[in-house]
C-alpha cells in the first residue's frame, strides 16, 4: 500500500507521523512544492522507524513527481501570511488556484488512487479536486466535519460521562459556520441523548473550537491529522467504517449537485454508499437553508466547475 502526502506543512507532517507510529502503510511518500523539505521530513522518519516493529519504505520528492499512489492525500495549502482568519473560506481563492495546478497532475499520475482533501475551505475544495480530476465521486472524499463530530463527542462525553466512542451523534454541512448537529438522532446505548439547551451549547463550542485553537497557537494540526489518519485506514484495511466526510453528490434528501459532509461508508474504493439518517423538520430546514450557503461559496469560487461533466461514473 502506497500513500502520499502532499503538503510538508504542520498537517501533512503530522499526519505522516501518525501513520509512521500506526504503522498504517509500506511506502509512504512525502511531497512538497520543494524537495529539500520533503526529504527532510521522509530522513526524520526514516530514524523514526528504529522505534517501530516493522520497517517502511519513507520517501520525499515534489509534488509532480508521486506516481501510482494507492491514496493521496492533499494537505497543501497557501499561507494565511499574518491575516487573521475568521473564516475557512478566506483561504478559498487561493487555495483554488492551487488545486487547479495541482490536482490534475496528481489525477493523471495516479489514476488509480483514492484521494482524501484535507486543505480548507474543504467542501470547496472536495468539489474541485472532483471535478479537476474527472475521478468518480466516491473516490474523492474531504475529512469534513468528522473532526467536527469528534470534538462534539468529546464535549458530550464529559456532559454525559459516557465515552466517546460510545456516543452516537455527527455534525453535518460545512466545515465551517454552516455545520448542524443532528440531535434528533443522537443517542447512547439506544438511549437519546436529546436536543437540550446544554448540548446546544456545547455545539456552539464545536464550531468556534478550531479558530480557538488557531487563536492560542497559531495552527491546527493534532486533531485534523488524526482524523485523516482515521480515514486513510478506513481505506487501507477495508473497514467499511461509517462517519461524516465531505462528497460531490447528485442528490442527497433532495439537495443536488452540492458537496458538504454526510454520513457515508468508507471502504478499499473509497465511499461505498451515502446514509439517509431521518432528520426532523428544523433539522431539514436547516441542512437546506446550509447547502444553500455552501453551494453559493462553490459557485462563488470555482464559478467554471459547476455543472462540468467531467466526473465519471
Amino acid at each position: 500500500m502506497k500513500i502520499a502526502i502532499i503538503g510538508t506543512g504542520r498537517v501533512g507532517s503530522t499526519l505522516a507521523y501518525a501513520l509512521v507510529i500506526k504503522q498504517v502503510c509500506d511506502h509512504l511518500v512525502i511531497a512538497g512544492r520543494t524537495y529539500e523539505k520533503a526529504r527532510g521530513d521522509a530522513l526524520d522518519l526514516q530514524h523514526t522507524l528504529a522505534f517501530c516493529s516493522r520497517p517502511m519504505r519513507i520517501e520525499g520528492c515534489t509534488n509532480e513527481q508521486v506516481k501510482d499512489a494507492d491514496i493521496v492525500v492533499v494537505t497543501a495549502s497557501v499561507a494565511a501570511d499574518g491575516e487573521v482568519l475568521t473564516s475557512r473560506l478566506q483561504l478559498g481563492e487561493k487555495n483554488t488556484s492551487l488545486f487547479r495546478e495541482l490536482i490534475p497532475v496528481l489525477a493523471a499520475n495516479n489514476p488509480n488512487a483514492v484521494f482524501v482533501i484535507v486543505t480548507n475551505p474543504v467542501d470547496v475544495m472536495t468539489y474541485a479536486a472532483c471535478k479537476l480530476s474527472g475521478f468518480a465521486a466516491n473516490r474523492v472524499m474531504g475529512v469534513g466535519t468528522l473532526v467536527d463530530s469528534a470534538r462534539f463527542r468529546a464535549l458530550l462525553s464529559q456532559e454525559e460521562h459516557i465515552h466517546p466512542d460510545d456516543l452516537r451523534a455527527y455534525i453535518l454541512g460545512e466545515h465551517g459556520s454552516n455545520q448542524l448537529p443532528i440531535l434528533s438522532s443522537a443517542e447512547a446505548g439506544g438511549e437519546p441523548l436529546g436536543d437540550t439547551p446544554i448540548h446546544r451549547q456545547l455545539f456552539a463550542q464545536v464550531t468556534e473550537a478550531g479558530f480557538e485553537v488557531y487563536r492560542l497557537k497559531g495552527y491546527t494540526n493534532h486533531a485534523i491529522a488524526t482524523a485523516t489518519c482515521m480515514v486513510i485506514e478506513a481505506v487501507v484495511f477495508d473497514e467499511y467504517r461509517t462517519m461524516p466526510l465531505a462528497t460531490l453528490f447528485d442528490d442527497w434528501m433532495g439537495i443536488r449537485d452540492n458537496c458538504f459532509s454526510i454520513p457515508v461508508v468508507v471502504g478499499r474504493s473509497g465511499i461505498i454508499r451515502h446514509l439517509h439518517p431521518e432528520l426532523n423538520d428544523s433539522e431539514q430546514q436547516t441542512l437546506r437553508t446550509a447547502a444553500t450557503a455552501i453551494k453559493s461559496a462553490i459557485i462563488s469560487l470555482v464559478p467554471d466547475l459547476v455543472g462540468d461533466s467531467r466526473i465519471n461514473t
